[in-house]
């Protein structure tokens, strides 16, 4: 079985395409896979983008819209794909590297708690995650409110 994955990048693109909708996976015995391919490998799996060099925006975000976690697997994402990510799962923000107001405003949106993985939020994001959640309180250390 692992001979035949080895094949795949010299296989035809409807073979790379049915071996990555079977196991979004198998991505990582192809080189070089066209967009097509590795579009449907995020689809299938969201972590298969760990397999994936230097991913467009698009399979970023497929890959994220799959697996909010997957964003772990990503180098510098945008923006957009931070949104994303946290939108689906507000706490994926503890893995973001100086994520931007409005990423962790949506991260608090969606569950006030997320505050606690925000190393100094603006006073912008203690009153949202206080006025939706008042018990969040507790995680904000920084004395700004």
């Amino acid at each position: 079985m692992i001979e035949r994955f080895h094949r795949l990048s010299n296989a035809p693109e409807e073979v790379q395409l049915a071996a990555v909708n079977k196991s979004g996976f198998a991505i990582k015995h192809i080189q070089n896979p066209l967009e097509t391919i590795k579009l449907a490998a995020v689809k299938q799996h969201g972590f298969a983008i760990e397999f994936i060099k230097n991913p467009s925006e698009e399979v970023q975000l497929e890959s994220v819209k799959q697996n909010a976690l997957a964003i772990h697997y990503i180098h510098s994402p945008s923006e957009a794909v931070q949104l994303a990510a946290v939108k689906q799962k507000s706490y994926v923000i503890q893995f973001l590297s100086k994520p931007s107001e409005e990423v962790q405003l949506a991260a608090v949106k969606q569950t006030g708690s997320a505050i606690k993985y925000i190393k100094n939020p603006s006073k912008a994001v203690q009153l949202e995650a206080v006025k939706k959640y008042e018990s969040v309180a507790k995680y904000i250390t920084n004395g700004a409110m």
